[in-house]
């Protein structure tokens, strides 16, 4: 089995959480960090030894033992951080949100197909067991047809607020933080809606606090998706067919969440082994 050379380009707590995580793979070696200044990059490699420490992001996309490098910045910087990356013919694993707008995300695939290199983003859920298990389920026509999508992700933050949350520069608001997860859920269940309808409470710093958005689709078919910086929700989601009902319990889109049958009535709950 080849041994994945990992290299991880930002240097915060996004970039510990996912090298703490790196360790358990045994196809994979963090080798290199690349950030903006030394002394972050050293301070990283103080809790996770590394064998390259990069002061800048154009000396880890450049590192030659480097096969994939996991971009752990802001928001905003994704687009051109990949870019970077991406023109060294790197592989890359990028966090979500994978870009700021469609735009971006158009030239970052173009680029990694036309250089012939992996590129995906960063979401989790796709891999997880329970996320599995419902796709295992709903293609075996355990739900029928499936006609309404529920899904719902929101917490109050507590001080110190992280500034990027509602800074627009940064990619702040709801949707692009915790929607994303909503979206992803949504589309793979149903696909890419017909038509999109979106309603927002707007912060004080313009971006979304809350967000309702309404995927219809033309078969009838709608998915309803609420995110919320304003209160604690339950952050579950129901996914409903003419036979039957799953329910991923909180977090839906944590690896802990449960998956909950239901065939025909609320007091018909079934759990369903992950595994």
């Amino acid at each position: 089995m080849k041994t994945i050379r990992w290299g991880i380009l930002g240097a915060g707590r996004i970039a510990r959480k996912f090298a703490s995580d790196l360790k358990l793979v045994e196809d994979a070696e963090l080798i290199a960090i690349g950030s903006r200044s030394k002394q972050s990059a050293e301070g990283f490699s103080k809790e996770f030894p590394v064998k390259y420490v990069h002061a800048s992001y154009e000396e880890l996309a450049q590192n030659p033992d480097v096969d994939v490098i996991y971009i752990a910045t802001p928001h905003n910087l994704h687009y051109r951080n990949t870019l970077l990356c991406l023109q060294h013919g790197k592989a890359v694993l990028c966090e979500k949100p994978f870009a700021m707008n469609a735009r971006q995300a158009a030239t970052m695939i173009s680029m990694a197909k036309e250089k012939k290199v992996f590129l995906m983003e960063a979401l989790w859920t796709k891999f997880h067991p329970h996320y599995l298990k419902m796709q295992e389920m709903i293609g075996q026509g355990l739900l029928g047809e499936i006609m309404s999508v529920l899904i719902n992700f929101g917490f109050k933050p507590t001080p110190p607020i992280p500034a990027r949350l509602f800074d627009p520069e940064l990619g702040g608001g709801t949707v692009m933080d915790i929607g994303i997860y909503n979206v992803f859920m949504a589309m793979s269940i149903l696909g890419k809606p017909d038509h999109i309808d979106a309603v927002m409470t707007p912060a004080a710093t313009g971006v979304d606090e809350q967000c309702a958005i309404l995927f219809r689709y033309k078969n009838g078919a709608l998915a309803q998706l609420f995110s919320t910086f304003s209160s604690n929700l339950a952050t579950e989601a129901d996914i409903c067919g003419s036979e039957g009902r799953i329910r991923l319990t909180s977090r839906f889109y944590e690896p802990s969440s449960t998956v909950e049958f239901y065939k025909e009535r609320v007091d018909s709950r079934e759990i369903i082994p992950r595994t």
